[in-house]
């Protein structure tokens, strides 16, 4: 009965139930958008680090990974110290550089990583094979794009090229063998994967046995924080960061994305509070005298109460499931602009949805859809029921 009469209550003014359920809808969008930039921003950078499960990043000393053009000389010996920790399980170096490619009198510049052939650390590949023989690249789309090359094309590759006086330090004719997804640089920006040796190869001796950065993974078990100051006391010539420790720096440097969100969200849940108030007061308002002749024939206060929380509930629950589509769509179109800020990697997104998320924007509208109707409610079932009748009456 109480279920009956509360949608016979919205049921009759629907134009009014409708445009409460939209501004409830528009109030949950926004909270679960802010819920989601609160904590996916956070999540999508973890997932971004941990992309190929390495959990150290050991770089040139004093230097973040791949931030400089400086490299860590006497690569094959830092290798064999690192395997002596029984704690790393797997370690891939990397090498970074500007490479050229030479078409006809123009030379178009792309950045490229030397990789371990057993490994994809850097990309996933999408098409093709990996570089598995000196002579290999893989590429990105925007490279494959830029070269105007497919697989199974060979390119002429230079490093150290110098367009002015036509001169380099390395060439190499290599055959483009994959399309690959790069994890750590922007979609845009063309991007491709050599041999490791090929890569030190074509830097000359200078460059033979240096690496830019060299990623490790440490067992389950293991603490990764203390891997990395190993690392850096047994290498004093090296920086190591853990994930840990760079989302420690990230907690400290987004502070303020999450107080935005965390205001932004508490607005958003202030207003459909609100709404929903209003309308659950105007319609008790109006019904009055109808509450009052229940009162008189018999029906208890708890049901009323019950039956004008019921109206704020559903209010509620029914445009916060609007809002979560809702959000999600406006989530996917912000995503969208905010990941085309150049040099962003193609794999960080902003907004990242969450189940648990949208579970707390679902359930705090909830809990304010309920006490958006006890004021009302309260108010209904305290009426005098006399004083109440007469009033209407003769009104």
């Amino acid at each position: 009965m109480i279920r009956t009469l509360a949608a016979a209550s919205l049921r009759r003014h629907p134009a009014r139930t409708i445009l409460a359920i939209l501004g409830v809808a528009v109030a949950g969008a926004l909270l679960l958008d802010m819920v989601m930039l609160g904590t996916g921003m956070r999540e999508s950078f973890r997932r971004f680090l941990l992309v190929q499960g390495f959990q150290l990043r050991i770089a040139p000393k004093g230097t973040l990974p791949m931030d400089t053009e400086a490299t860590i000389n006497g690569a094959s010996a830092l290798l064999r110290t690192l395997r002596t920790n029984p704690d790393i399980i797997a370690i891939t170096p990397v090498l970074g550089a500007q490479i050229h490619v030479l078409q006809g009198t123009r030379a178009i510049t792309s950045f490229a990583v030397g990789i371990d052939e057993s490994t994809e650390a850097d990309y996933q590949l999408e098409a093709g094979t990996n570089v598995a023989a000196p002579d290999h690249i893989v590429g990105n789309a925007a490279f494959l794009t830029a070269m105007h090359v497919h697989r199974g094309d060979t390119v002429d590759v230079v490093t150290g090229f110098d367009p002015q006086l036509r001169t380099y330090v390395g060439r190499r004719r290599l055959v483009v063998v994959g399309r690959g997804r790069f994890f750590y640089t922007s979609a845009e920006q063309p991007v491709a994967a050599v041999p490791l040796a090929t890569m030190q190869a074509m830097g000359g001796p200078e460059r033979a046995d240096r690496v830019s950065l060299v990623l490790a993974r440490v067992r389950d078990s293991a603490n990764a924080d203390s891997a990395a100051a190993w690392v850096d006391r047994t290498i004093p010539r090296v920086s190591t960061i853990s994930t840990d420790a760079a989302m420690r720096q990230v907690d400290e440097r987004m502070g303020y994305f999450r107080q935005l969100a965390v205001i932004l969200a508490a607005v958003s849940l202030i207003v459909g509070f609100l709404l929903v108030t209003t309308l659950v007061t105007v319609s008790v308002n109006e019904r009055l005298g109808e509450i009052a002749v229940m009162r008189a024939i018999g029906v208890r206060r708890v049901h009323i109460v019950q039956q004008i929380v019921l109206e704020g509930v559903t209010l509620s629950l029914v445009g916060a499931v609007a809002g979560l589509g809702l959000g999600l769509v406006t989530a996917h179109f912000l995503n969208a602009i905010l990941s085309d800020f150049p040099g962003l990697p193609a794999t960080f997104h902003f907004f990242l949805f969450q189940p648990s998320a949208a579970a707390r924007s679902l359930g705090l509208l909830v809990i304010a859809g309920i006490l958006a109707g006890v004021y009302p409610a309260w108010r209904a079932a305290s009426l005098p029921i006399a004083g109440t009748l007469r009033r209407e009456a003769i009104a």
